[in-house]
């Protein structure tokens, strides 16, 4: 029986493109091993979304390639859409780039037949369609991620997504509703909603439904316990929208919405379709529902002409804001992108500098978030066996240890009160 590993770089859309491609290769007859174990294909799905991300994707397709010369190698995702013949020099037999996914084991096939590598990137045109993948489980133990949108025309100075992801595409309701159930029927309780563009959901469909109507075919399945969101763009977070949700019990109070900078002349200089303002609005909005919910973000540092003022910004909203988890990187020139050639490029030690102090402005928040909680309580919904000890997330993704020797049932929710923190990590207690 052939076997296949699998891993994936960057985001969760790439984690549920992966996990698609690994079940029809198991539908095919192939059982999956770990990427440590001599497998007969590996499949490696790559990111470009920073200098980072191609880096890692090359160095483990190289990697692949001189460690088991006699296996098969396929890349796809961002980077190999973007690269697309190039990274045949690395040895891989066949490249996807972020399309023509569902064929991979029938494309395999061809490449076994005919002795020679494939290149099955193709351009993403305007009228590409989306994508129909579908998955039964995933890695998590009671969690499941759920892919509803694909694509985004936003085109901010320093992005090099629209252009290995196509344009906004979105995934008819009744596939969500499907998929949603056989999850259920699969034992998660939790289905996590993620897309490139999460905000523009339904703006190409019939009728255009809305993210909201997605939410509301969840709420009705019977056996979800929970819906969290992906990543938002904040000016979506309006109060009527925010009054949904909270009509709506088993929506996750923990809500990411995008930022990149805390300085309104940066945001204008990325061209992003909000200010601070606007932010401030939508975090606001969502408080006024959802009084101790989690709010989570990603912070670009050293973009071009960022000046020590305008950092100082971002770090003076995290700070005011009080996230729950920030997510910091430098600023990566991507190629074919405005930001790439803008005057005010900053130094790579600059940008590193500011990213160590803004991680260390963030696990602050991020304490003082945690510290609140001390003495509240929350639904643990357990996942795993720890060290003896039982932990879980709450539905704000505050992560929860109960005593050992405290007898539960993964993915059954118990009643916690929040007792200390230590590293991060929660320390419950059950309520009888």
């Amino acid at each position: 029986m052939p076997t296949i590993a699998y891993h994936t770089l960057g985001c969760k859309v790439n984690q549920y493109d992966t996990q698609a491609m690994l079940e029809l290769f198991l539908a095919a007859g192939y059982t999956a091993v770990s990427m440590e174990e001599n497998a007969d294909v590996y499949l490696v799905n790559t990111c470009t979304v920073t200098g980072t991300g191609d880096k890692k994707s090359l160095q483990l397709a190289r990697r692949i390639r001189r460690e088991h010369p006699d296996s098969r190698l396929i890349l796809c995702g961002c980077m190999a859409q973007k690269e697309g013949a190039y990274l045949l020099s690395t040895g891989a037999d066949l490249i996807l780039g972020t399309q023509n996914r569902a064929e991979v084991v029938s494309l395999l096939d061809r490449v076994i037949a005919s002795g020679q590598p494939l290149c099955a990137v193709e351009p993403l045109s305007g009228n590409v369609p989306f994508e129909s993948l579908c998955i039964s489980s995933q890695d998590e133990h009671t969690r499941a991620v759920l892919k509803i949108q694909e694509g985004c025309e936003n085109r901010c100075t320093y992005c090099i997504i629209p252009s290995v992801r196509g344009p906004v595409r979105s995934r008819p309701l009744s596939e969500i509703e499907q998929e949603a159930a056989r999850l259920c029927r699969n034992g998660y309780r939790e289905i996590v909603l993620t897309g490139i563009h999460l905000s523009s959901y339904g703006r190409d469909l019939p009728g255009r439904p809305s993210l909201l109507d997605v939410i509301r075919i969840l709420q009705k399945t019977d056996g979800i316990l929970r819906i969290r969101l992906g990543s938002l763009e904040p000016n979506v977070a309006t109060v009527d929208f925010a009054r949904a949700l909270s009509e709506m019990d088993k929506i996750c109070p923990q809500f990411h919405l995008a930022l990149q900078s805390g300085s309104d002349a940066v945001l204008r200089r990325m061209k992003r379709r909000y200010n601070i303002s606007q932010y401030w609005n939508g975090i606001r909005n969502l408080r006024s529902f959802f009084p101790h919910a989690a709010f989570t973000t990603d912070i670009m540092t050293g973009f071009p002409e960022e000046t020590e003022e305008e950092f100082h910004e971002s770090c003076r909203l995290v700070e005011e804001v009080g996230f729950a988890r920030i997510h910091v990187f430098p600023y990566s020139p991507r190629p074919d992108t405005p930001a790439a050639v803008m005057n005010g490029q900053i130094p790579i030690a600059v940008k590193e500098a500011r990213s160590r102090e803004l991680i260390r402005v963030g696990k602050k928040a991020a304490g003082r978030y945690l510290q609140s909680w001390v003495g509240l309580e929350s639904v643990l919904l357990p996942e795993e066996q720890v060290e003896g000890c039982w932990e879980g997330y709450t539905p704000e993704y505050i992560r929860v240890r109960l005593s050992a020797g405290v007898s539960c049932s993964c993915g059954i929710p118990v009643r916690v009160r929040l007792c200390s923190v230590s590293s991060g990590l929660m320390a419950g207690k059950i309520i009888k």
